[in-house]
């Protein structure tokens, strides 16, 4: 079973309706029984190509049928299904603590091995703060990683960083099989599910975003606002329980 397959599996089964669906040029939003973010994979379109799934239609849908598209190969799809499967969890904010993931990631990278799956805002300031960086991206900048070290790295890191948007791209279960079972393995940013289904897979911390401010989140992800400019939202970090000894 796949992390999608194990997320979808603790959704609730009776019909949710939706709200609201907003796909921005950063960030998608899908409003149903909470609201609930993720990160908008848009590659270019060829010419031609038949658009995806009567997206002038989606809030007729329910946020169930949502979160299968998640499944799906077409990247917007998907990111539609990961903020519907985001709106869709119920989170246990007590046992969570109100921390940025860049923290955590100096506190337990210092001295050690980082590899990070994705450039995030902080990657700079980590690359001090930690003994040794690795950045992998898709389309790596100087001094960076292309996707397929992802292999060859991991498994030598001691604490791994995954974006939450791997999940958008179907990359999230080959990239937690690569990492090497001692290490501590944080999935994060806004597109994370706040779900212990990440625990069960293989993560050690999981370090996203919670919604408190519906129409804030809208307003700024329809005008193509960046993360730090979004308000509305708390960030939350959950320790996997045989872990929270060591926590920062």
């Amino acid at each position: 079973m796949t992390v999608i397959d194990d997320l979808l599996a603790t959704l609730p089964s009776e019909a949710v309706p939706v709200r609201h669906v907003l796909v921005g040029a950063r960030w998608t939003v899908v409003c149903s029984r909470y609201a609930g973010m993720a990160a908008t994979l848009n590659p270019p379109q060829q010419h031609g190509r038949q658009p995806a799934r009567e997206f002038h239609r989606l809030r007729q849908k329910g946020a169930r049928e949502l979160a299968e598209l998640a499944r799906s190969s077409d990247l917007l799809e998907a990111s539609i299904g990961v903020a519907a499967i985001n709106s869709l969890l119920d989170v246990d904010e007590t046992q969570a603590h109100e921390t940025n993931a860049s923290e955590v990631l100096s506190s337990r990278g210092a001295g050690k091995s980082v590899a990070m799956v994705g450039h995030f805002p902080f990657t700079d300031d980590l690359r001090g703060a930690v003994g040794r960086l690795w950045v992998i991206e898709l389309h790596p900048a100087e001094g960076e990683y292309p996707a397929e070290a992802a292999i060859e790295l991991l498994p030598m890191a001691d604490v791994v960083g995954i974006t939450g948007s791997a999940l958008i791209n179907h990359t999230m279960d080959g990239l937690l099989s690569w990492c090497n079972p001692s290490s501590t393995v944080m999935i994060l940013g806004p597109s994370t599910p706040l779900s212990p289904v990440l625990f069960e897979h293989g993560a050690s911390i999981i370090s996203g975003t919670r919604i408190v401010d519906e129409a804030a989140v809208l307003q700024a992800a329809g005008q193509g606002a960046s993360f730090r400019q979004v308000e509305g939202v708390k960030l939350l970090t959950f320790v996997r329980p045989e872990s929270r000894s060591h926590r920062s």
